[in-house]
């Protein structure tokens, strides 16, 4: 597998394609957004990556500052623009009560999601995905975008009920951001 990894090297679909660059996810960068398990833009623990990868698809635990007032809903989005796709590669989308200060590991469970965490499609299923970069690709980057929505998303821009909802389709159907933060950290297998 790793042969397949050197090949595609140069193959990655770019943090052009993250949410974070959508326009209508625009907004105030104003949260501050961290995690206890792992500091911005340094590796990602083992523990956290995929279990393909040798990992347990824990999500981590992730805290953020206050939002602004009249915020109906938070938007977390995990996004890997180094996969070697046409988009960056969704591991999770999830919709969490305003009133949440932060998540504990493993609350992005697909059995067992924390109250107050609503969990969309990601770009396999439900839930968190943890890290799981091609054998040989080289380190990839694990964007966690969280945004502060001045509306609730209830449907899906093409109009498919949420649960069901590309995760494309839901950013899309994201509207008035107040504000937004963002973590960053990195995961590679050998």
């Amino acid at each position: 597998m790793a042969v397949v990894g050197k090949l595609l090297k140069n193959r990655r679909a770019g943090q052009a394609g993250l949410a974070w660059n959508s326009p209508n996810l625009a907004g105030a960068d104003t949260l501050a957004l961290s995690s206890p398990d792992f500091e911005h833009e340094e590796t990602i623990p083992t523990a956290h990556a995929a279990k393909r990868a040798g990992g347990k698809d824990l999500s981590p635990a992730l805290a953020w500052s206050p939002v602004p007032e009249g915020t109906a809903q938070l938007l977390l989005v995990i996004e890997d623009p180094d996969a070697p796709t046409a988009a960056p590669f969704v591991h999770c989308v999830a919709l969490i009560d305003p009133s949440a200060t932060g998540l504990a590991q493993g609350a992005l469970d697909a059995k067992n999601p924390s109250g107050g965490v609503h969990l969309l499609r990601s770009g396999m299923g439900h839930g968190y995905l943890g890290p799981a970069p091609i054998k040989g690709h080289g380190p990839h980057r694990y964007v966690f975008q969280l945004f502060a929505l001045a509306k609730p998303v209830t449907v899906g821009s093409s109009g498919a009920a949420l649960d069901s909802a590309k995760p494309r389709d839901v950013l899309a159907a994201a509207g008035h951001v107040l504000a937004r933060g963002r973590l960053d950290g990195f995961y590679e297998r050998s």
